[in-house]
């Protein structure tokens, strides 16, 4: 099972790197970048979970009514994409069900940043994804903690996927980076191993950034982006497949598991 997922925010990362970028272009980017996206996962019939920032659900509501006609899941990914504090957990939740008509059950961290556990439990989700099990320079290092899923004060934790034995990340940078024939051992090898893929991209990265050199973006983000992106996830949809591998939305994956874990819980 290939749990595919978007984070689906105000295009902000011009501004961490100290650039400007007016809030409506961040909307106009991360928009063209979602549409691009959604259309592919149509013509490919693939479900996915889109992890939503209030902020950009509550200016891009049409979007969001697109991504749940189209079937897939609506998730949290905070309030604000560089502002957060304990509240907003909830105010997220509370507005995103509001504009989609949908259960909100997942979260997300902006930047996959630690967030409390009780926290996200007191705000009603179900399972968070907000941890990268692996080493980034400047990020996090995240090396410790378990590769797969796992249980943390109650709420199922959903890492992003990684290699099995170097832990190399199998996200939206390597799928910009490595060769694709690369990533596909490793995918396979996660799969074999763990049963399972959770792979995290932004929609911004399937707009035509590379062109954009006023974004201020280094070649590592914008290699690969655009219609070249769109064309490296359709040829990997395409693998998956032709090797029998399903794709699906990340609550029907957690459902389960959570409705098992807690059915021995009530055994014991």
């Amino acid at each position: 099972m290939i749990l595919l997922g978007f984070d689906l925010e105000e295009f902000d990362l011009p501004l961490e790197l100290g650039n400007q970028l007016d809030f409506e272009k961040q909307l106009a980017i991360s928009t063209t970048g979602a549409q691009a996206v959604l259309e592919l996962l149509k013509a490919l019939s693939v479900k996915v979970t889109f992890y939503c920032t209030a902020n950009y659900a509550v200016n891009r509501p049409e979007i969001i009514k697109q991504i749940v006609d189209d079937g897939h899941e609506i998730a949290s990914h905070g309030y604000y994409h560089s502002d957060f504090n304990i509240t907003h957990l909830l105010q997220s939740r509370i507005k995103l069900e509001e504009i989609s008509g949908e259960k909100v059950t997942g979260f997300r961290m902006a930047r996959m940043m630690p967030v409390d556990e009780k926290e996200i439990k007191k705000a009603g989700y179900l399972y968070n994804s907000s941890l990268n099990p692996t080493w980034l320079p400047g990020r996090y290092n995240h090396l410790k903690e378990p590769r797969t899923w796992f249980y943390k004060d109650d709420v199922l934790q959903l890492p992003a996927s990684v290699s099995p034995l170097m832990r190399i990340p199998l996200f939206w940078l390597s799928f910009h980076n490595l060769p694709l024939a690369l990533i596909k051992r490793l995918c396979a090898a996660a799969l074999k191993k763990d049963g399972y893929l959770n792979l995290y991209f932004h929609p911004w990265e399937f707009a035509e950034i590379s062109k954009m050199p006023e974004l201020g973006l280094p070649g590592y983000i914008t290699r690969n982006s655009g219609k070249a992106l769109l064309l490296r996830l359709k040829d990997f949809i395409v693998w998956a497949r032709g090797n029998g591998y399903s794709f699906n939305r990340t609550d029907e994956f957690t459902t389960p598991v959570i409705l098992q874990t807690n059915t021995n819980f009530s055994n014991r």
